[in-house]
């Protein structure tokens, strides 16, 4: 049974029978994985605070070809992120774009989606908690952009025709985007996407931060967001931790 050896994030955790955990996990070598740490809960030597959710560190782990649940042979820690726990609007954002990797991530290796993965979450936790939404938002769509649905932002997501960057715009999740006055009219059920609100999506996209915002508009981008995942990678089922984030229903248990 062969053993990789790669940094791994921990997504999610829950017990398994009387003395395990069941762990799933983002890795640089091989995409998200689905684990079992036996003995976990009986005692701490052997993973500690890799348990806890959002930690980092080297994990070793015994794959097999087909298997869904691989075996955890050891997690040692380099980075716990407890401030990720001590604000409730970190901990809501920090779950969703966790919940987007486990849902949309692959099994095998994507290190540059992990990199964007581990940026998110840094900069989340380093956030002031007012901006813990902008930064949670910023993650999201750089990890959008990394799976290789970014939105079409200053190109018609229709017939590509350059837009002026500075306008205001129609936003089609059907069509991928912003559109033009020309395809707008033949695409029903747009909305309307301010200059300003393009600005931001370019930016997060790219992987950088728009910086404070009102907080009526970071709410319509999180509307935004979950209508795109919606039309284009969700497979129907509920994205849970995003509507506790998005609705600020959140709880920790």
């Amino acid at each position: 049974m062969p053993l990789v050896s790669t940094d791994a994030v921990v997504l999610h955790a829950f017990d398994y029978l009387e003395t395990s955990r069941i762990l799933r996990l983002a890795t640089r070598e091989a995409g998200v994985q689905t684990v079992l740490a036996r003995g976990a809960r009986r005692s701490q030597r052997r993973f500690g605070s890799a348990v806890d959710l959002f930690a980092q560190g080297a994990a070793q782990i015994y794959t097999k070809s087909g298997r869904d649940l691989n075996t955890l042979a050891s997690f040692d820690v380099v980075r716990a992120r407890p401030e990720l726990a001590a604000d409730l609007g970190r901990f809501a954002g920090a779950s969703a774009v966790a919940e987007m990797m486990l849902r949309f991530g692959r099994d095998d290796s994507q290190p540059a989606l992990f990199d964007t993965l581990v940026a998110a979450l840094d900069a989340i936790g380093t956030a002031p908690p007012e901006l813990a939404r902008e930064a949670a938002l910023a993650g999201a769509w750089h990890i959008v952009a990394e799976l290789g649905f970014a939105p079409a932002v200053d190109l018609c997501g229709s017939c590509h025709e350059p837009l002026d960057p500075e306008a205001q715009a129609m936003f089609s999740h059907p069509a991928g985007g912003v559109l033009c006055a020309r395809c707008a009219r033949m695409h029903p059920g747009n909305r309307v996407l301010p200059a300003s609100a393009r600005g931001a999506l370019r930016e997060w996209i790219g992987g950088g931060r728009a910086g404070p915002r009102a907080d009526g508009e970071l709410r319509a981008h999180q509307r935004l967001l979950r209508e795109f995942l919606r039309e284009h990678l969700t497979d129907g089922r509920p994205l849970r931790a995003f509507e506790a984030w998005e609705q600020d229903r959140w709880s920790v248990a």
